[in-house]
């Protein structure tokens, strides 16, 4: 067989016996797609091996405490998209959205009103809520795990020199109630790492690498879906041009301000501090 379509139909031929049948339909789609993309754009010798070089390069930027591969998915908006096909969740329950490059290290276990903020140097902040199924009952004894930058915009595992591990992560046990809080700095506005492969594909687009202030969460429960997400500041730069597209008008949370004293001592705050509230609603399993 000779020609272009006959390379296509020659691969897929070879994938018939493939014994997993999901496995089988997703490279036979790669397959497909890939060579269509080739076809459309009469990719060069020099692009197919420059494309080659990056991966590469991609892959070896990859650590223990560093995902490039997972931060080339949000940049070209795939994890978001993955995200939105799987997100299944009804009227009512907390929308996903990305895991993001930095959830590599287990959260230090805490206690309920701890401070995850190990380093200070921010704003100070409360977050409480509560864990609940999407009926309204709330899921006593579900783990809700928490990270975020530093008041700098930095992860503790992008400075090591500077961070002690765990700071900025905490992993918390709801209550009888399915209450969770704990104390923290209020984030800001950071850019995603552009040392690697990515940073340098975000400037040859011309594209900015900023993320509006966020706290990851993922929250999990028995007999329920768990849920990734984040709650996005109120008011924070970038909420309408996130760099990895992550951003969903029913995550965005008002940080509100507080003034005063005996709030402030109740939470173990400074005054005035920032208060968030909001529920983690988890679809029934």
């Amino acid at each position: 067989m000779t020609g272009e379509p006959a390379v296509t139909d020659e691969v897929v031929a070879s994938l018939r016996d493939t014994a997993d049948p999901r496995l089988r339909e997703l490279l036979t789609g790669l397959v497909r797609h890939l060579h269509a993309f080739a076809r459309e754009t009469r990719l060069t010798q020099q692009e197919w091996e420059r494309a080659i070089g990056f991966l590469t390069a991609t892959g070896q930027m990859c650590t223990d405490t560093r995902q490039e591969f997972i931060l080339l998915s949000d940049v070209l908006g795939l994890s978001m998209l993955v995200e939105t096909i799987n997100d299944r969740h009804g009227p009512g329950a907390t929308e996903s959205t990305v895991l993001g490059p930095f959830h590599m290290t287990k959260s230090p276990v805490r206690e309920l009103g701890a401070n995850i903020d190990l380093v200070g140097g921010g704003e100070p902040c409360v977050v409480s809520g509560r864990v609940r199924s999407r009926d309204g009952e709330p899921l006593p004894g579900a783990v809700v795990d928490v990270w975020q930058a530093d008041g700098n915009g930095f992860y503790d595992v992008q400075r090591p020199d500077v961070q002690p591990p765990g700071n900025g992560r905490g992993l918390f046990t709801a209550d009888g109630e399915g209450r969770f809080w704990f104390r923290t700095c209020v984030p800001s506005p950071y850019p995603i790492p552009t040392d690697g492969p990515v940073g340098g594909l975000l400037r040859a687009t011309g594209r900015h690498p900023y993320r509006p202030a966020h706290i990851h969460f993922i929250a999990s429960a028995a007999g329920h879906t768990p849920v990734t997400t984040h709650i996005f500041v109120a008011g924070s730069d970038y909420l309408d041009s996130d760099a990895v597209f992550a951003v969903k008008p029913g995550l965005v949370t008002d940080f509100a301000p507080v003034d005063d004293p005996s709030a402030a001592r109740e939470h173990g705050v400074a005054n005035p501090f920032r208060h968030a509230r909001f529920d983690l609603v988890l679809e029934p399993a």
